[in-house]
């Protein structure tokens, strides 16, 4: 567990910092350079192959949306209402209502014009009110649309049922590529494609030893310094060769922290975990935390996406064992490189349902595998995937010892009904029954 001594650990600034804000300003460049926008709704790493079109760029609402509520509150809200008047009450989820009343508007945060999707493919996700999202694009301004599915099932592992539902999974995403090429007369690169899928296997790897290193004492990164930089690669598509060389600067930078006891909080005394996103608007909630030693070492949200890890029976820690990929030389077909794409895999990203039916102690593990003391859980009044059994998983880790605060609000693209002066006054009451006062300034 965390140094409860008064240990101080030594900080830096993280050295590949400026680099992830670089590439996360090519990204939002290149959303206007393209000629082609894609709306999608899904996590993990969807539309990989929309880098194999020469004119086509995907936009993932979530990083937008959160992006929205962090910067400019007064925007956000401007954006919410303009869904709101349109019939989509609050109960709608918040990343949603932002990207909606952006469109609505016609205009962004910094007065440019709303890149209008020319085609949405809307997949049902961890949280399935995802769909909707490519429905109102696609309802707003008569563009085509592709309704993807989500294959999934809960239960006991059924080899034969697996089979059928990656055959599915991939019979679509066929479709969309050939109707892609018919539609807009683009012609998809194979050999893109493979550059990627060979891309993605080597960061898997970075990433995997990143949230690895994430379970040191002191935590070498906090949740908020996730947040800002987990999507590269993932939400946010990034050229294949630059995207390999951050995460393994990431990856060195880290092994370095740790090996040196650098700590994201030089005073780590409680280590805490969440399940979900955070109140976007109010990020200011981690630093305040931080007077108290506190550290958040992150969540499913940002750990899960990136490394599904789990406790395996001769007591070490490593990533959750799923059937191999076959290698890039074997592929022959087309087929064969969307079988093998993260989108074709029939188990990603539903750990998060999967484990809350099926693993119901799952989070207990992730606290235990990441030394938390305690967990922080928001319970949104809107976003299913974002509440989903949240209370009872806090019942369940209270059970075995953690310190477990709840505090309620819209949901994390929403500020609409967090009480902030409540929240602060109930994380002072959260520390003070753990025995931590704040560290004099």
């Amino acid at each position: 567990m965390a140094m409860k001594n008064g240990q101080i650990w030594e900080t830096r600034p993280l050295e590949f910092w400026d680099k992830a804000k670089e590439l996360r300003a090519k990204w939002e460049k290149s959303i206007e350079s393209k000629e082609m926008v894609v709306g999608q709704g899904n996590t993990g790493n969807p539309g990989d192959w929309a880098r194999a079109f020469p004119a086509l760029t995907i936009i993932e609402d979530n990083p937008r949306g959160s992006t929205i509520a962090a910067k400019d509150m007064e925007f956000a809200r401007v954006a919410r209402l303009a869904s709101e008047v349109r019939g989509w009450g609050r109960e709608i989820c918040g990343y949603h209502g932002v990207l909606w009343g952006t469109q609505f508007l016609g205009y962004q945060a910094d007065g440019s014009p709303f890149p209008h999707r020319k085609l949405v493919v809307p997949i049902p996700c961890v949280c399935d009110s995802h769909t909707k999202r490519g429905i109102q694009c696609r309802d707003f301004g008569a563009v085509p649309q592709w309704q993807n599915d989500f294959t999934m099932y809960l239960g006991a592992y059924d080899a034969e049922r697996e089979v059928e539902m990656e055959n599915h999974k991939v019979y679509c995403q066929l479709r969309v590529l050939n109707d892609i090429e018919r539609i807009f007369g683009q012609k998809f690169d194979d050999d893109k494609i493979v550059e990627l899928l060979t891309t993605y296997s080597n960061v898997k790897e970075y990433r995997k030893e990143i949230f690895l290193l994430q379970t040191s004492v002191p935590a070498p990164l906090c949740a908020k310094d996730l947040y800002s930089f987990y999507t590269l690669g993932g939400l946010l598509k990034i050229d294949p060769a630059e995207l390999e060389d951050f995460w393994k600067s990431v990856r060195d930078e880290i092994r370095w922290r740790v090996d040196n006891k650098i700590a994201a909080v030089g005073t780590e005394r409680f280590r805490f975990m969440e399940a979900h996103p955070p109140q976007y608007s109010f990020l200011k909630y981690y630093r305040y935390l931080e007077q108290y030693g506190a550290v958040c070492i992150g969540s499913q949200y940002t750990n899960f996406t990136a490394a599904q890890l789990e406790r395996k029976p001769d007591g070490r820690v490593d990533e959750r064992e799923y059937p191999p990929r076959r290698d890039a030389d074997e592929y022959k077909t087309r087929e064969d490189l969307v079988r093998n794409s993260p989108d074709s895999d029939v188990r990603l990203p539903h750990h998060f349902k999967q484990d809350e039916y099926e693993r119901p102690y799952a989070l207990n593990e992730f606290a235990d595998i990441y030394n938390c003391d305690g967990a922080l859980f928001g319970t949104w009044r809107s976003g299913i995937g974002c509440t989903f059994t949240r209370k009872e998983q806090a019942m369940r880790l209270r059970k075995e010892g953690y310190s477990v605060m709840t505090y309620e609000g819209s949901q994390p693209g929403d500020p609409t009904d967090l009480d902030e002066k409540r929240f602060l006054e109930q994380l002072d009451c959260w520390m003070e029954t753990n025995g931590l006062v704040k560290y004099p300034d």
